[in-house]
């Protein structure tokens, strides 16, 4: 069994991927709370930190095979409070990591940023300050790379996420809310095109990281096809005796392009077309 290092493990990826993971493999998974021992599940040891002191400590003392890096602060428009988090979960916190992985004898760090870094498909066009905060992780990124030419570093950068007990606040949650309680959801425009990807299909892309021979590097784990809200709203209402309703407040068309990396070899998202969406509203 692989030993695994994991933040995040609180948030919606991370969650899933201590689950998964966890079946096959020895997982540590970073907290700043304390969680009862009775509560920690099978195959996973808590480490458990009230500073950046006490983490570096408890870091130098393990040794593990592969980091999984989760763990942010995502705000789409920031306020004043949200720059000293950006700083502390997206840069500090991963620093911290990245510092003590050649003594704790790492072979593979893997990161998730986001395709917000080259927004509209244009190199650094940053979407928003989140952005910026996770491209200057990738920079610390590439000074660790060529301080541990023996690691093997990839960054995964994914457009937008849904999958079974998400709970965030997201396109999927509203029409799902909307359409459990009768209601109506407005839509920005019925020109809207979204690019999704379940969480199965990331936990796919990290066990074929783990299982093969794949280059390091930089790749995009994203859907090969934009999906039109329209066109799921319609599909979904031919299907079922209870409709989606909807109010669309434009008709301008809303598609962003994706700036192009390399895609996993032998990665297919088979989990994330239409179909699964229309499951994951009605589910």
């Amino acid at each position: 069994m692989k030993k695994i290092l994991l933040t995040g493990s609180s948030g919606f990826l991370g969650s899933v991927v201590l689950k998964e993971l966890s079946k096959k493999n020895i997982v540590y998974f970073i907290s700043r709370k304390k969680i009862p021992n009775s509560k920690v599940k099978k195959n996973t040891k808590q480490i458990y930190y009230k500073d950046y002191s006490q983490l570096d400590l408890k870091l130098k003392k393990i040794k593990i095979d592969i980091v999984i890096h989760c763990a942010t602060h995502y705000a789409k428009k920031h306020d004043k409070y949200d720059i000293e988090k950006f700083s502390d979960s997206n840069l500090i916190f991963g620093n911290i990591l990245l510092e003590n992985l050649k003594k704790m004898s790492v072979k593979t760090f893997i990161n998730f940023s986001t395709v917000w870094e080259n927004y509209n498909g244009i190199n650094d066009n940053f979407y928003n300050l989140y952005s910026v905060y996770k491209r200057n992780f990738s920079n610390l990124i590439l000074y660790y790379k060529r301080l541990n030419s023996k690691i093997n570093f990839f960054n995964l950068f994914l457009s937008d996420t849904f999958g079974e007990f998400d709970k965030r606040p997201k396109i999927i949650n509203i029409l799902k809310t909307n359409y459990k309680g009768n209601k109506v959801s407005k839509i920005i425009s019925s020109k809207l095109f979204i690019n999704l990807i379940n969480v199965i299909d990331i936990i796919n892309a990290i066990d074929i990281i783990l299982r093969n021979n794949i280059k390091p590097g930089d790749y995009n784990l994203i859907n090969p096809k934009d999906i039109s809200v329209h066109e799921l709203v319609k599909k979904f209402n031919s299907k079922n005796k209870k409709k989606l309703k909807i109010k669309w407040l434009s008709k301008k068309i809303i598609k962003d392009k994706i700036f192009k990396k390399k895609i996993l070899r032998n990665w297919i998202p088979k989990n994330s077309n239409i179909n699964n969406i229309i499951d994951a509203i009605r589910r």
